[in-house]
């Protein structure tokens, strides 16, 4: 069987989804200090957060957060007006995997000095007011599903975000993050709600199926999700209440379209 990569699994998939123009690229804040509540009249903000975990299990391959599940959403939130921070489970430098200089906005990002140390330079979670966000966007790649699942700090903001009335969003593996978050009444957050995430039958596609920790499917249906699967690589979105989830990368632009237009419907 031939061996493929993510990037190749999926970049035809990509080349359907990807946009036409970066649109608005300029980032205006930075990353460097603890981010506090917001002053009257500043933008609303939107955390993106991303894997500080860089080995595919036992392989010896590096790994880390897929850079076009960045890329996308990133521009179309600063493009509608949001400014955007960047947190990860350790902070600092952030491990980057599917460079691929092909799509545009990933070019645009990776030649934007001031992002690139933005991305070297990740909060941690105990540096991030989640009164300060109005949505929490989790980028997948593979060192998601080691490092997301069980850390208390992304768990705490995207229970405080989701509850005072914010968007949870996640794309391909980024719903790692999401399938332990307890809400405040010791509820799944996934629980009974309508999900999408990087299946099962695309683990074997890209044969890691023995390489992951667990099934991500199989775990948020465990949570009491519904998951719900389009053909390997195809673009799924799925918003449920104020939960949006996206199937793998072809996904990430419409994740970020359809967190927009929660935030414009409130």
């Amino acid at each position: 069987m031939h061996r493929f990569t993510i990037t190749q699994a999926c970049a035809a998939a990509l080349a359907l989804f990807a946009l036409s123009a970066c649109g608005d690229q300029e980032s205006s804040n930075t990353n460097t200090h603890e981010v506090s509540k917001a002053e009257d009249g500043e933008p609303e903000r939107i955390l993106i957060a991303v894997t500080s975990h860089d080995q595919l299990g036992d392989t010896g391959q590096s790994t880390g957060f897929y850079l076009s599940e960045v890329t996308h959403p990133y521009y179309a939130f600063t493009k509608a007006g949001y400014e955007v921070d960047f947190v990860s489970p350790k902070g600092g430098a952030a491990p980057m995997d599917g460079v691929d200089r092909d799509d545009p906005q990933n070019a645009a990002f990776l030649d934007d000095a001031s992002l690139m140390a933005r991305i070297g330079a990740t909060l941690r979670p105990d540096q991030v007011e989640a009164e300060r966000y109005a949505a929490i966007f989790f980028a997948g790649g593979y060192g998601t599903m080691w490092d997301f699942p069980d850390d208390e700090g992304l768990q705490g903001l995207t229970r405080d975000i989701y509850e005072a009335g914010g968007v949870a969003a996640a794309v391909c593996h980024g719903p790692a993050a999401l399938v332990n978050v307890q809400l405040s009444d010791g509820s799944y957050l996934v629980a009974g709600k309508r999900v999408a995430a990087f299946t099962n039958q695309e683990e074997v596609a890209a044969e890691r199926l023995d390489v992951i920790p667990f099934e991500l499917e199989t775990r948020l249906i465990e949570r009491g999700a519904k998951h719900e699967a389009a053909p390997n690589f195809e673009a799924q979105v799925v918003t449920s209440e104020r939960l949006v989830t996206g199937q793998n990368p072809a996904s990430a632009s419409g994740v970020a379209k359809a967190v927009i237009e929660l935030l414009e419907d409130r």
